[in-house]
């Protein structure tokens, strides 16, 4: 999938926020309302006659403010666990529009525009958090590339150290042979160049040790930027499949705004023809 630029990405959130205004438009005949009463009490309450509201308001039953409340956790977005959903917050943006969509063929005439506003800031709120969600997974994917990046850098650090500690090493191991024919010609100087192979025996042993040593360090940064790498690789994916899902939401939406202007038109038409 081709990466969108950034008048695209807006593009793409403002059509996700339009996405759930066409909702409204959705609810408004009778029928319809009377329908979603049994299933969804806080929607059907949105299209109550303004005389309801206001006996509801004023005899200040505890049905109404669980209702307020419902609204208000319905529309809420959680900071803590927006990292931990943030996969699911554009895929129900997507289903979100889709349904606002499928929706649209049952519209009628006289939605109220309070609701329009309402439902278009809530689209609006929905949107930022789809947008909130793909940034923090390229925040997460970028932040594991630069740690890959860095154990790349160590790994080859350790390798210009093992190189070094071999050159010693070999240099050591050819000054040890070089003692011991001295010490097959010059019998005269027998305890002197022992003491010096003593001492070359022992620096080429520390020399291997340490050989050893980086030998260690360096499979386990190689381990280590193949642990990170499998990680880029997962945030990769999951960032992929938030922008697939964030790119379906959009598409989605403008189909929906296209619609909802043509309908929005006829509306018009049929309101100077009355």
């Amino acid at each position: 999938m081709p990466c969108l630029s950034n008048p695209e990405i807006e593009i793409m959130l403002y059509c996700q926020a339009m996405c759930l205004f066409l909702l409204s438009l959705a609810c408004v005949s009778r029928s319809h309302i009377i329908m979603i009463s049994d299933t969804d009490p806080v929607v059907a309450r949105l299209y109550e006659p303004a005389s309801e509201k206001k006996q509801t308001a004023s005899g200040g039953s505890s049905e109404g403010c669980e209702t307020s409340s419902a609204v208000q956790n319905s529309c809420g977005l959680s900071q803590k666990n927006a990292k931990s959903k943030a996969s699911s917050i554009a895929i129900k943006a997507a289903q979100d529009a889709k349904a606002a969509n499928d929706a649209q063929m049952a519209a009628g005439e006289a939605a109220s525009l309070q609701v329009k506003q309402d439902l278009a800031e809530k689209a609006v709120q929905a949107a930022r958090a789809a947008e909130a969600a793909l940034a923090g997974k390229q925040q997460i994917m970028e932040q594991l590339e630069l740690e890959e990046k860095e154990a790349v850098a160590v790994v080859d650090e350790v390798k210009n150290s093992l190189h070094s500690t071999q050159v010693n090493a070999e240099s050591a191991m050819l000054a040890f042979s070089e003692a011991k024919i001295q010490l097959d010609q010059l019998k005269v100087l027998l305890a002197e160049a022992t003491a010096q192979m003593t001492n070359i025996e022992t620096f080429a042993n520390g020399a291997q040790l340490e050989m050893d040593e980086k030998g260690q360090l360096l499979e386990a940064a190689n381990r280590r930027v193949e642990s990170i790498s499998r990680q880029v690789v997962a945030a990769r994916q999951d960032y992929d499949k938030t922008k697939k899902a964030a790119y379906k939401a959009a598409c989605a939406a403008v189909e929906a705004k296209q619609k909802a202007q043509r309908m929005q038109r006829a509306i018009s038409s049929a309101s100077s023809s009355s």
